[in-house]
């Protein structure tokens, strides 16, 4: 690895925008975009990808698996792929798992999740963040790579348990959107910090990862971040639906939500947050009354 990288970034939304604004000025970078931006050179994957050094996957998980097909015979066997979607694709996959399959162990991947809002970090704001591999020499080169940014990494080998907490967390923050816009109380908030971290732990820990997985950076750091900030697109999703404003009504939570249902991924009805949530998904109507519905049957 030299000592400075190639890096392909995948993506210029927000977080292709942080990611540039982070390496800019240690790394060669190329940025790849579906549609053409202006003042961005328009670049072919087949001519950047056999050289980089790493590939940040900057990109909704659908768009994943396509990607990263077409660049996994491309790639020479030093790169490594980094993902910082936290959704599941359209056949209820984590990034994770989409990787695993395609890149298996011939290409290093890992996962890079915490409390990383892209507007915070594209002004200078710290970042924090686990990566999630299983390969020490991909946490060293991929530390040397945000070396000297204001990203801070930690390394954790629970692919499993980071991803799962990163994806449940835009879930349960819908819920405190529609508490706060409700204005149901600070006591309302801080109980359901605790009931969500409770079913998170159990919900990891029953799909495979590990419980404390829900404690770290991926899980109690990134929810606390996404249910306090104002540029938390799913507190936001939620404080609509208390306003009964329920047009178009999306995002990665609310998807996560009909994939777990779709596929069973695991049984909902064992965990009352979550069925709460969905029930709301699906029944935007009386929010309050099923709240309140909910809060006095955990206390009998």
């Amino acid at each position: 690895m030299t000592e400075q990288s190639r890096v392909l970034i995948l993506g210029y939304g927000e977080m292709g925008h942080a990611m540039q604004y982070l390496l800019n000025r240690q790394q060669h970078l190329d940025i790849w975009t579906r549609r053409p931006i202006n003042d961005l050179p328009k670049i072919a994957l087949k001519d950047i990808a056999p050289n980089a050094d790493f590939v940040l996957f900057c990109l909704p998980t659908n768009a994943h698996r396509k990607v990263a097909e077409l660049l996994a015979p491309q790639l020479k066997k030093t790169c490594i792929c980094l993902s910082m979607a936290k959704g599941l694709d359209e056949s209820g996959q984590t990034a994770a798992q989409i990787f695993s399959d395609i890149f298996g162990s011939k290409l290093n991947y890992a996962l890079l999740y915490g409390p990383m809002i892209a507007e915070e970090m594209c002004i200078g704001r710290y970042g924090f963040a686990q990566l999630g591999c299983n390969n020490t020499e991909t946490y060293k080169h991929t530390k040397q790579l945000f070396h000297d940014t204001n990203l801070y990494i930690e390394k954790t080998t629970d692919i499993t348990g980071i991803s799962w907490a990163v994806i449940l967390k835009n879930v349960y923050a819908i819920l405190f959107g529609i508490t706060d816009e409700l204005q149901m109380g600070d006591n309302v908030r801080g109980y359901l910090a605790y009931a969500a971290l409770r079913e998170l732990s159990l919900i990891v820990s029953n799909i495979g990862g590990q419980m404390s997985s829900i404690y770290s950076l991926a899980g109690l750091a990134d929810l606390i971040t996404t249910v306090t900030s104002e540029d938390s697109h799913h507190h936001e999703l939620g404080r609509l639906l208390a306003r009964g404003e329920t047009l178009g009504i999306d995002g990665e939570g609310v998807h996560t939500i009909k994939m777990v249902e779709k596929y069973q991924l695991f049984t909902s009805e064992k965990y009352p947050l979550f069925q709460l949530i969905t029930n709301i998904i699906q029944q935007p109507n009386n929010l309050g009354q099923q709240i309140d519905a909910y809060l006095v049957s955990v206390n009998k």
